[in-house]
């Protein structure tokens, strides 16, 4: 590889800041670095599972540390495959069979060569899994389903259509039906389609296959391949065989994965595949996913989730987005990529906070902030949304209410903050929103009813919030923990006020403003940064905190506000009024080893 120029303090010049020529000669010497060993342009003789698992294992290919742990994952199953407590084998003919089925008759449809696809080594690693490890006595796959995260333009499509074909027609099944699915019908349409154009550029696949206008029969085997969105799903009559959820991070909620997983009941190897870039959905069902991936590949001789395959190709941090060579890592296909165009784009891209946004989050595979001026990037709520306590810790910790009042007919939300004795915080937070608000929000009812069972969210009954919901939580609350002081904004707050006040709660105004809140916003901030906020993964003040946005007046003070109606922060403006309280006395023990309140003034 060429040698790079060094800056006036000796460090290396990032490839991205170089001329269009020295990119040009970098790239041609990074694509024929990786030829013929990693950079297939034939396909391969042999099966390429563990030939890519190697690699990853020996670092001769930069890895996510999540890929990583998949391959250690996949090495220790196969040490003891074939054993008394797993029962599971590495079938090398089985985990082959799809990949060369793709090869053989799968056109590209995207660079207009016509050329069969070549199936790269990541994607043996991928495929070759979820077909290859079946079980030793009956030969049933072992993955019922798989997690499948990359980068845009790394060959989703050619995974979901190759194997919604192979699924359909050869995979030895009959009456086998395929769904290619996607949160919107838009979406789901064009996947089918992409399959449908595939089949036709295949002699051997359009003789077999009838491509209809909603969808594509196998006769032989009276099998099907059709797309399903949310939009549009019913929730009986399915037969699923195979179901490919493309780009998940834009679900809300699990309605229509469950209705796949239940349609499965009837066939003996089903199989779901879930396959995406990262998003910005910070409560669907990918967060989720990919929380329980780290669990399980961190600590995979656990067996937990053994029957879940998972490849989550990333960044391991925004630190490395400037290095190109490290690209590979959230991008497996990168060598096969446009990358000069790709060097030259992100040069100009990340001066842009919109279009550098859309590069970490669909490039770099980084879970990132809503707008440059988000509040917190999503990074950093995930990193503190794994932060948990026994509540019993906090028996004898006395907590700083702050509640927010919105409009009666719209959310409203309560916060206890308690400074707990290592300097972190723990934040309970509950909200309330009446039932007229819950009956026109349609699309979030699945969501409420999740915050609902989880104990975050109250739905009262009828067209407004009734405060005495709220004063009966904090008098509840009163009993458990004995709350020391309510900090409160006094905009619409008379009734609760008054009521507080006269059950004894000792109560101090929070004015809203950049005066009053700044301060401790920054201090909250950077408590999350520092990965010590507690919340015991609350899944509606995630939500909360990823709807925040800063506005910032001429001094460079900032307050958050929320991004749109429709965004709300009312949990965490509730924890913010708290934290007025509380800011002071982490900064005074941070600096004597004691707590004593104090105020903003005095520091």
């Amino acid at each position: 590889m060429q040698e790079r120029k060094m800056s006036v303090s000796g460090t290396k010049i990032s490839i991205i800041e170089e001329s269009y020529a020295r990119q040009e000669s970098w790239w041609k010497d990074y694509v024929d670095k990786y030829r013929d060993w990693y950079y297939l342009t034939k396909p391969s003789k042999m099966l390429l599972t563990n030939y890519y698992a190697e690699l990853i294992r020996d670092e001769e290919v930069p890895a996510g540390i999540m890929v990583k742990q998949a391959v250690d994952r996949h090495f220790r199953d196969i040490e003891r495959q074939g054993t008394k407590d797993f029962p599971w084998v590495f079938d090398e003919e089985k985990a082959w069979r799809p990949i060369r089925f793709i090869e053989e008759n799968i056109k590209s449809s995207t660079d207009g060569s016509g050329k069969n696809i070549v199936m790269q080594p990541f994607q043996h690693f991928i495929i070759g899994s979820l077909f290859g490890w079946v079980h030793k006595d009956t030969g049933l796959r072992r993955f019922k389903e798989g997690l499948i995260f990359l980068s845009r333009k790394n060959g989703k499509t050619t995974l979901i259509s190759g194997l919604a074909s192979y699924m359909a027609g050869f995979d030895n099944e009959k009456g086998a039906q395929i769904y290619a699915l996607a949160n919107r019908a838009d979406q789901s349409r064009l996947l089918f389609e992409e399959t449908g154009k595939m089949i036709k550029a295949s002699p051997f696949l359009s003789d077999r296959f009838v491509t209809k206008k909603t969808e594509i029969e196998y006769p032989k085997s009276n099998s099907i391949i059709k797309a399903l969105s949310a939009e549009k799903s019913g929730k009986d009559g399915y037969n699923t065989h195979m179901a490919v959820f493309d780009e998940i991070h834009e679900y809300k909620d699990y309605s229509l994965i469950n209705v796949m997983r239940n349609s499965m009941g009837m066939r003996s190897q089903p199989m779901t595949i879930y396959i995406t870039t990262a998003g910005y959905e910070l409560n669907g069902p990918l967060v989720e996913m990919i929380a329980t991936a780290r669990g399980v590949l961190s600590h995979y001789e656990n067996n937990e989730n053994e029957r879940t395959f998972y490849y989550l190709a990333a960044m391991d941090s925004e630190n490395e987005i400037d290095d190109p060579e490290l690209w590979i890592k959230a991008n497996p296909n990168f060598p096969m990529m446009q990358g000069l165009n790709m060097l030259s784009s992100w040069k100009s891209s990340r001066r842009v906070p919109g279009e550098k946004l859309d590069w970490i989050t669909k490039v770099f595979n980084i879970f990132s902030e809503s707008s440059e001026l988000s509040f917190l990037d999503n990074e950093t709520i995930l990193s503190n949304a794994e932060n948990h306590i026994d509540l019993d810790e906090l028996k004898l910790i006395r907590p700083v209410a702050g509640f927010d009042l919105s409009e009666t007919e719209d959310f409203t939300a309560v916060t206890l903050e308690f400074p707990l004795p290592d300097g972190r915080i723990y934040l309970m937070s509950h909200s309330f929103v009446p039932q007229s608000k819950y009956d026109k929000d349609v699309d979030r009812q699945p969501t409420y009813r999740k915050w609902e069972a989880e104990g975050d969210l109250t739905i009262i009954p009828g067209k407004i919030v009734d405060y005495e919901y709220i004063l009966n939580y904090i008098k509840e609350k009163d009993k458990e923990y004995r709350v020391r002081q309510i900090n409160y904004d006094p905009a619409k707050a008379i009734f609760l006020q008054s009521a507080l006040e006269q059950e004894g709660f000792k109560l101090e105004v929070t004015r809203q403003g950049f005066t009053t809140l700044g301060g401790p916003t920054q201090n909250f901030k950077e408590l999350m940064i520092a990965n010590k906020v507690v919340f015991n993964n609350n899944s509606m003040l995630k939500w909360y905190m990823s709807n925040a946005t800063l506005v910032r007046d001429r001094n460079d003070n900032f307050m958050i506000t929320k991004a749109n109606h429709n965004r709300k922060i009312d949990g965490l403006a509730a924890a913010l009024n708290a934290h007025v309280k509380i800011a002071p006395e982490l900064a005074k023990k941070k600096s004597s080893g004691f707590i004593q309140t104090i105020s903003w003034d005095d520091l």
